[in-house]
């Protein structure tokens, strides 16, 4: 299924901010409305500030535009103020995008949890982003970095889990260190 680009796509002055403070309001909101859907689309969950400049969500090859990076990061800032971005450096380099608010994956993800009798489980963050439990549901499809951010959401309304660190969990799978196979979360 190809991604459905909005009206505004298309419209050149979307891609430069208005100064009119009520039209810049409804272009953020735009905008907001464009990232998360074209992330929750192609199942992104990090962002680079610079990468993103040449991607096709704010790179409109059709009509020769594309959003400037001070532009993008006021979209991102957007974004961090409505809980869908967090930072992952003190640059503001990169960010997690949640198209999903953290309390929405904490209640999704616990479904599903209780859904494939993982309560009480410890699972690398490797397992549950590329292991067989994953392949065809609807969701969660989650990235490593989601899980430990919602393992660090209060209760209520977050991920019933903890988080853990090195150790036992990352065992399972030989030792890698790399792609959370060395990280682990138990479900409660």
């Amino acid at each position: 299924m190809s991604f459905e680009w909005p009206w505004q796509y298309n419209f050149p002055p979307f891609f430069t901010l208005q100064p009119n403070v009520d039209t810049r309001q409804k272009q953020l909101a735009a905008w907001c409305s464009l990232a998360l859907s074209y992330c929750r689309h192609h199942k992104l969950y990090t962002l680079d500030v610079m990468e993103a400049q040449e991607s096709p969500v704010f790179n409109n090859k059709k009509v020769e535009r594309k959003l400037s990076v001070e532009a993008i990061q006021v979209v991102f800032e957007e974004l961090r103020k409505k809980g869908n971005l967090e930072w992952l450096d003190k640059n503001k380099s990169r960010c997690l995008v949640m198209w999903r608010r953290p309390e929405e994956w904490g209640k999704l993800i616990h479904q599903w949890v209780s859904r494939n009798g993982m309560v009480n489980s410890v699972f690398t963050l490797y397992e549950l982003s590329n292991g067989d439990d994953t392949e065809g549901e609807a969701s969660p499809a989650f990235s490593c970095v989601t899980v430990m951010r919602l393992a660090r959401v209060p209760r209520p309304g977050g991920l019933d889990a903890a988080a853990l660190a090195a150790g036992a969990a990352g065992r399972r799978q030989g030792g890698d260190h790399h792609h959370g196979r060395r990280k682990g979360v138990k479900f409660f």
